[in-house]
C-alpha cells in the first residue's frame, strides 16, 4: 500500500494533472480557430472550392469568366430576335383579326338578307292546285340607314311622296333641256322630283327656279366628270349616286333630262320587281321578247337553233326599289364602269340579264318591262305612232327622245303635239337622225 501511494504522489508532484491538459487543449483549439478565421475570412471549405481543380490555374478561371460573358451576350441577342419575331406575329394576328371582322360583318349582312327573305317567304306551304301556284317576285326592302347621308335624308323626307321620287342628274351642258324637263313635270303636277346638280350653275339655276335640288359633297373624281362630262359620262355617275338613295330606303324613278312628262308616272307603275324599266324596243316582239331562229345550213338536220331575244332596257329611265339585288346591281355597274371603258347602258343590261355560268354568278334581280306605248321612246313615236291614225290618239306617260341627237328641238315638238294640239308638229322630222 505504501509503494502504490508513493507512486501516485510522485505522478501528482512531477507531471501536470488531467484537468490541466484539457485546459491546454481548449486553449490551443481557440488559438488555431483565431488563426484560421484571420487567414480564411470566407471560410476554410469555401476557399478550397475556389481553388483550381484538376490542375487548372488562374488563366483557366479568366477563360471561363470571359466565356460566360460571351454566352450572356449571345443569349441577349437571341432574346431580342425572338421578341422582334413575336412583335411581327402580333401585327400579323391583328391584320388577320381585322380581316376576320370584315368578313364577319359581310356574313352578318348576308345573314340579314337571308332572314329578310325568310320573313318575306313566311311559312312553308304545300303547292296548291294546278295553275294556282305563284312564286315570290317582290324582294323585301332594306332597312333604311340615315347615317349614310343625313343631309340627303332631310331633303328626301321633304320631297318624296310615299318614299319614292323622280331623280335626274344635270350639269350646265343640258341646262335648256333641264328647264323644259321640270316645266312639264310641274305642269303635270308631280310634286316628288329632285335634281342632283353636278355643278354650281345648275344648283343656282334650280334654286332660282324653285326646283328641289341636291348638291353632293365635294368628290374630286365624280365632280370633274359631273362638271364637264357629256351625256354618256354623266349617265355613268348615276349608278354610284343612286346607291345612297336606296340605302336611305327610297324608291327612285331615275330620269334623263331628254324626257317630256305628259302624265304622272307613279300612277302607272306595278312596283312588283326590283327594277322596272322602259324598253328600247319598238314593237311587241323587240320590247317584250321573242324566239329568234338562227339558221346554220352546214349543221344539216340541226341547222335551226332557237334563241331568246329582247331589246335592251333603257338605262335613262327606270324605277328601282331599295332592295339588296337593286343595290348589288348599282355596285356591279359602277365597279365595271370604273375599271373599263364601256357604255353604261350595255353594262346595265349585261348585269341585269346574264345568267349564272361557270366563272360568273348572275344577279338574282326581278325585272319588269314597262308598257312601250305608255313609256315611249322616240323611235316608237317618230317611226310608228305619228303615222298611225289610231295610235296618234294615245297619250303616253312620258316620251324619251333617246334615239335622236337633235333632242331639244324634238322635245319641244313633242310638247306642241301632245300638249298644245299641233297635229303637224312632228312632221318636219325624219324617222331617224339627219346624220
Amino acid at each position: 500500500m505504501a509503494g502504490r501511494r508513493d507512486g501516485l504522489l510522485a505522478r501528482s508532484n512531477g507531471s501536470p494533472s488531467r484537468g490541466s491538459r484539457i485546459a491546454m487543449a481548449v486553449a490551443v483549439g481557440v488559438l488555431l480557430g483565431c488563426v484560421c478565421a484571420f487567414l480564411y475570412p470566407d471560410g476554410l471549405f469555401r476557399s478550397f472550392s475556389t481553388l483550381p481543380s484538376h490542375g487548372q490555374d488562374s488563366a483557366a478561371d479568366w477563360s471561363l469568366g470571359n466565356s460566360a460573358k460571351c454566352e450572356t451576350s449571345e443569349r441577349t441577342n437571341v432574346l431580342k430576335s425572338e421578341l422582334a419575331s413575336l412583335s411581327q406575329k402580333n401585327e400579323d394576328l391583328k391584320k388577320q383579326v381585322m380581316e376576320l371582322t370584315t368578313k364577319l360583318k359581310l356574313a352578318e349582312q348576308g345573314k340579314d338578307q337571308a332572314q329578310n327573305q325568310f320573313v318575306a317567304l313566311g311559312e312553308r306551304r304545300k303547292a296548291g292546285p294546278f295553275g294556282t301556284v305563284k312564286s315570290l317576285r317582290t324582294n323585301p326592302t332594306v332597312v333604311l340607314d340615315e347615317s349614310v347621308n343625313p343631309r340627303l335624308a332631310k331633303i328626301l323626307e321633304k320631297v318624296a311622296v310615299r318614299k319614292e321620287l323622280i331623280v335626274a342628274l344635270a350639269n350646265s351642258n343640258v341646262k335648256d333641256m333641264l328647264e323644259l324637263w321640270f316645266q312639264n313635270i310641274q305642269r303635270v303636277g308631280i310634286p316628288n322630283y329632285l335634281v342632283v346638280a353636278l355643278d354650281d350653275e345648275i344648283e343656282r339655276f334650280c334654286n332660282s327656279s324653285k326646283v328641289p335640288v341636291y348638291r353632293r359633297n365635294p368628290d374630286e373624281g365624280i365632280d370633274s366628270i359631273g362638271r364637264s362630262g357629256g351625256n354618256h359620262a354623266v349617265s355613268g355617275l348615276k349608278f354610284r349616286i343612286l346607291r345612297e338613295f336606296l340605302q336611305l330606303g327610297y324608291s327612285v324613278l331615275l330620269s334623263d333630262v331628254d324626257i317630256i312628262y305628259l302624265q304622272n308616272p307613279f300612277d302607272h307603275l306595278y312596283r312588283d320587281s326590283d327594277v322596272e324599266s322602259m324598253s328600247d324596243g319598238h314593237n311587241n316582239m323587240t320590247a317584250y321578247g321573242y324566239d329568234d331562229v338562227f339558221d346554220e345550213p352546214s349543221m344539216g338536220w340541226a341547222r335551226y337553233a332557237h334563241t331568246m331575244r329582247i331589246w335592251v332596257y333603257n338605262s335613262g329611265f327606270f324605277y328601282i326599289r331599295p332592295t339588296f339585288p337593286s343595290i348589288e346591281l348599282l355596285d356591279r355597274v359602277a365597279d365595271r364602269l370604273a375599271r373599263q371603258k364601256s357604255w353604261d347602258q350595255a353594262v346595265f343590261n349585261e348585269e341585269l340579264f346574264f345568267p349564272s355560268h361557270p366563272g360568273y354568278e348572275g344577279l338574282h334581280a326581278s325585272k319588269r318591262t314597262m308598257d312601250m306605248y305608255l313609256f315611249m321612246n322616240s323611235k316608237v313615236l317618230f317611226k310608228t305612232v305619228r303615222k298611225d291614225a289610231h295610235l296618234r290618239r294615245l297619250k303616253p306617260v312620258i316620251v324619251h327622245v333617246n334615239y335622236h341627237p337633235e333632242k331639244f328641238a324634238r322635245m319641244k315638238a313633242v310638247v306642241d303635239f301632245f300638249v298644245n294640239g299641233k297635229q303637224d308638229a312632228l312632221d318636219p322630222f325624219p324617222d331617224g337622225s339627219r346624220y
